[in-house]
């Protein structure tokens, strides 16, 4: 019986364990790819964010992004641009990457809210949860720029904010999301996750 309790308050299992850490090794990758489109360029976090959600969960995504977090904080380059260090989350994009995260625990908050079928069966759910993750961290993100923007160099308005941080990004990050839905749908079914 005891064993069995013990068993039963696992946090993860090894498989899981593996699982969140090969995400937060793709999160930390795709950061690093950039796609130059216009005059800002894309890395493709979002999108190793919205599979680490739909592959793994709310609960093992949103730790896969903490993970992640976590490793650029300490110093280890996982960042875009090959940069990590506790001065890349103080600074004006820092907001964005702790978004990251807002967005993991409201995708697992849905997930934990809605009957279990219903979740996992129906993919317009997961999409919504993930749209409105999505603007959690855009909101968050531009908040956060605003103030560090200010202190660094000078006040800005939030029109000129939302121009600089996050209406370029809005097309790319739902071509993102469209693109992990298909890619996660594939991932679990052929490798049984």
């Amino acid at each position: 019986m005891s064993q069995t309790v013990t068993a039963n308050r696992k946090l993860f299992t090894t498989k899981e364990l593996v699982l969140t850490a090969l995400m937060s090794v793709m999160i930390a990758v795709c950061s690093w790819i950039s796609i130059p489109i216009g005059s800002v360029p894309f890395t493709l976090q979002t999108f190793a964010v919205f599979c680490s959600l739909l592959i793994l969960g709310g609960k093992k995504g949103t730790f896969a992004i903490l993970v992640y977090i976590f490793l650029g904080m300490i110093g280890i380059p996982v960042f875009a641009g090959f940069t990590g260090g506790i001065g890349i989350i103080l600074g004006t994009t820092g907001g964005y990457i702790v978004g990251f995260l807002i967005s993991g625990l409201f995708y697992w908050l849905i997930e934990s809210v809605a009957k279990d079928d219903l979740f996992s069966k129906n993919i317009a759910i997961k999409v919504i949860s993930l749209v409105i993750g999505l603007a959690l961290c855009y909101a968050f993100g531009t908040v956060w720029f605003m103030q560090v923007y200010a202190k660094q160099a000078e006040a800005i308005t939030l029109k000129t904010a939302l121009e600089w941080c996050v209406i370029p990004f809005l097309i790319p990050d739902l071509a993102k999301l469209a693109i992990a839905v298909a890619v996660s749908h594939s991932v679990k079914k052929y490798a049984n996750i």
